[in-house]
């Protein structure tokens, strides 16, 4: 029984190896690393950090985001923290994610690429609002992200925007 049960993982290592797909990361090489920014939007004036990195064997990327909102005259300070898991679909190409934050949500997106911009947009659901994550490379070190809102998946407005410096490779 032991010899069976051997076999069987061995074969089933050797299948999924040979069912390894290979991940096209090359659209991520500008965004990769750590990064500062400040931002403004809806919530108001805020402070954070971000970062990009690869993980479980460059089989993934993970963002993690913390950003502090101040108190105004009509809101308490918060933070906000969340994070994302960006995936390959069964092409190998990187064109999911997943994403979760410390308010509760969760949202899947799926990802493109344009010139030096990655564009996550979250799939429709009746009833719900969808998102739409954008960073744009302005340069080596600074990029733009905008965070937007839509009720009818056609018509986006500015929910979150702000530039980001590099500050770790």
């Amino acid at each position: 029984m032991k010899k069976y049960v051997i076999t069987m993982i061995s074969c089933l290592i050797l299948t999924t190896t040979g069912f390894a797909q290979q991940n096209n990361w090359d659209n991520w090489n500008w965004l990769l690393g750590e990064w500062q920014g400040e931002g403004s939007g809806q919530p108001g004036q805020g402070d954070g950090s971000f970062s990009f990195a690869f993980d479980l064997d460059k089989n993934i990327i993970i963002r993690k985001n913390h950003t502090e909102f101040p108190a105004t005259a009509n809101n308490p300070a918060f933070v906000h923290d969340d994070l994302m898991i960006v995936y390959a679909d069964y092409t190998g190409n990187p064109s999911k994610a997943i994403y979760f934050d410390n308010e509760g949500h969760t949202i899947h997106y799926t990802v493109s690429y344009a010139d030096k911009t990655i564009t996550f947009i979250s799939e429709k659901i009746p009833n719900v609002p969808m998102f739409r994550l954008t960073y744009i490379l302005l340069d080596n070190e600074t990029v733009n992200i905008k965070f937007e809102m839509s009720q009818d998946g056609e018509k986006f407005w500015t929910h979150l925007e702000g530039k980001s410096i590099k500050s770790k490779r």
